[in-house]
């Protein structure tokens, strides 16, 4: 039995593109791994990211040291998928000869080819879930059709094709079937699922359809863009118990000018209004985003402006990175990377140290409070887990003392005693 090692890097994008290959080579009667680091394989596959300069680098170097096990004999071929490939394939092949071969984000079918396999249409929504066996990943849409200044995924992934809702629910229930409680639905872009195929902005449907699945108990919402945010689904949410009250909605800055250089579509007043919204429909929602620090023209006004905002609305999650000019991205040709690497370190240290405060004080005014929370796994003497306002690997967790016996992948009523920046403790009551 031939075996092949997936290894994933990047994005959970990435990481569903993976599964969904596993299941073909399983099919096929391949002894699957993934992420396996320690095992030698007949076959390894390297799904690569190529969004940013630190995960351009993480790529290469992985590429790099699996070139060098296979001149030590410790595996027979060697391929390289995903959005680096894509973005650079000429170039690696040009540099990394050892690599049987190259392949980008949509060519499923040719690495199973190159691998002595082949596509098996009918297991299209058939996955190998890497994930701890309760939640997984559901990828909606791939691609997308926004033109932000400082984003290279377009030119990478596509313009954007939703996935249709009947293909989604089989997905889906496929998952549930297998023991998955939680449903994370990922994109480029939420926001514009459906334009492509029904014409208009169909998460509300999508969702209505997800709700009615037996057994699945959260579903969970990544990547939103602003403009245009279908506000029905803020609705939903206020109502319906299997929708989390999370929403991943990355601004990126506040500052009007920020914004248009951005190519973002909204100014602060409506990005404003719709975090607004969304407080008041849902008063329990947390809030995740993500902002870019040192983009091209940003002065010290426009960033303390971006602090002073972040400091008065106060997100419950939020994730920051300092901008990287890439050569694809819009920005290349538009603008001078004026800003110096130290000043966008600096400016994001700033941002995480702040956020890092705001966490605190938001997660001592949860003790004393009881949630439902899923127990991921256990781990240094605590079973770690979540709440519905928690997203797996990025956001806050709760630890309960292993002095209970507690089963991974079930829901406990759990109330918060004790609060850390990023972590809350508590016992199930």
């Amino acid at each position: 039995m031939m075996t092949v090692n997936i290894l994933t890097l990047g994005c959970s994008k990435n990481l569903v593109d993976s599964e969904h290959l596993l299941a073909q080579f399983r099919s096929s009667g391949y002894h699957v791994l993934h992420d396996d680091h320690e095992t030698s394989a007949d076959i390894v596959i390297i799904n690569t990211c190529g969004f940013i300069l630190d995960a351009k680098e993480e790529s290469v170097d992985t590429i790099l040291a699996y070139i060098e096990e296979k001149r030590r004999g410790n595996l027979k071929k060697l391929f390289v998928m995903g959005c680096l490939s894509e973005r650079y394939k000429d170039e690696l092949q040009a540099e990394m000869q050892e690599v049987d071969g190259f392949f980008g984000v949509w060519e499923m079918s040719r690495i199973l080819e190159a691998a002595g396999s082949k596509l098996d249409h009918h297991l299209l929504t058939d996955r190998v879930v890497t994930t701890p066996s309760h939640y997984a990943y559901l990828k909606i849409s791939e691609g997308c059709n926004r033109t932000c200044a400082f984003c290279a995924i377009p030119g990478i992934r596509g313009q954007q094709q939703s996935i249709s809702i009947e293909k989604l629910l089989v997905e889906c229930n496929n998952l549930v079937n297998r023991g998955v409680k939680e449903i994370i639905l990922i994109a480029q872009d939420l926001t514009n699922y459906g334009i492509d195929l029904y014409q208009k902005r169909a998460l509300p449907e999508l969702l209505i359809e997800l709700i009615k699945v037996p057994d699945l108990e959260w579903i969970r919402l990544h990547y939103a863009y602003p403009t245009g945010f279908p506000e029905e689904v803020i609705e939903l949410m206020a109502t319906e118990e299997k929708i989390c009250n999370y929403m991943d909605i990355p601004i990126q800055h506040i500052n009007d000018g920020v914004l248009s250089d951005m190519g973002r579509g909204h100014d602060r007043k409506k990005l404003e209004q719709l975090l607004e919204k969304f407080r008041t429909l849902v008063p329990d929602v947390a809030l995740r985003t993500t902002v870019l620090s040192g983009f091209p023209g940003e002065t010290e006004e426009n960033f303390k402006e971006l602090m002073d905002f972040l400091s008065e609305f106060r997100f419950d999650r939020l994730g920051v990175f300092p901008y990287s000019h890439e050569e694809d991205a819009p920005a290349f040709k538009k603008f001078r990377d004026d800003i110096p690497g130290k000043v966008k370190v600096d400016r994001a240290e700033a941002i995480m140290e702040l956020q890092q405060e705001i966490s605190l004080k938001l997660n001592q005014d949860r003790i004393g409070k009881s949630y439902k929370v899923l127990i991921d796994r256990e781990e240094d003497g605590y079973y770690v887990g979540r709440t519905q306002h928690d997203s797996p690997e990025v956001d806050n967790e709760v630890l309960i003392s292993n002095d209970n016996d507690l089963t991974i992948g079930s829901f406990y009523k759990v109330k918060i005693s004790g609060a850390e920046e990023f972590d809350l403790y508590g016992s199930v009551e």
